[in-house]
């Protein structure tokens, strides 16, 4: 080996157009966005839960990759009990957690497990799984 081929990297760069970086950055964004936007933005109006007897909102929802519905709409001031059906073998839906509630409920596959809560003020309550990837909310009006 000469002291020339040495010093000779191995890979060499290749410029690229200034209008394709600014392209792959632009595409880059968009995406990031894009997911951002799957993962924590709102989707829908949301479901309002049934109102059953002596005033107890009611509402099953279902796991299964996610919250169906994740967006849940009662009415402030009264009681709410929530059915979760799971049905997603993931191990990170097996718990969902209502932290201001200060509440977690185990969700066992294949069983509809419920939580009761009493949403005081309107507002929106956040919910999620252990792991805060899976996200619903309880919003109060």
């Amino acid at each position: 080996m000469t002291p020339h081929e040495a010093a000779a990297p191995l890979w060499r760069s290749i410029p690229q157009p200034l209008a394709l970086q600014v392209l792959v950055a632009a595409a880059g964004l968009a995406l990031i966005a894009a997911e951002l936007w799957w993962f924590l933005g709102p989707h829908g109006a949301g479901v309002a839960a049934d109102e059953g007897e002596q005033g107890m909102q009611e509402i099953t929802i279902t796991v299964q990759g996610g919250y169906l519905p994740s967006r849940i709409r009662v009415k402030a001031g009264r009681p709410v009990r929530l059915l979760f059906h799971r049905t997603d073998p993931s191990g990170c839906v097996a718990r969902v957690i209502f932290p201001d509630f200060q509440r977690s409920l185990d969700l066992p596959l294949g069983a509809t497990t419920s939580i009761e809560l009493r949403p005081e003020r309107p507002g929106s309550y956040p919910f999620h799984c252990g792991m805060a990837m899976v996200r619903g909310s309880l919003e109060a009006e």
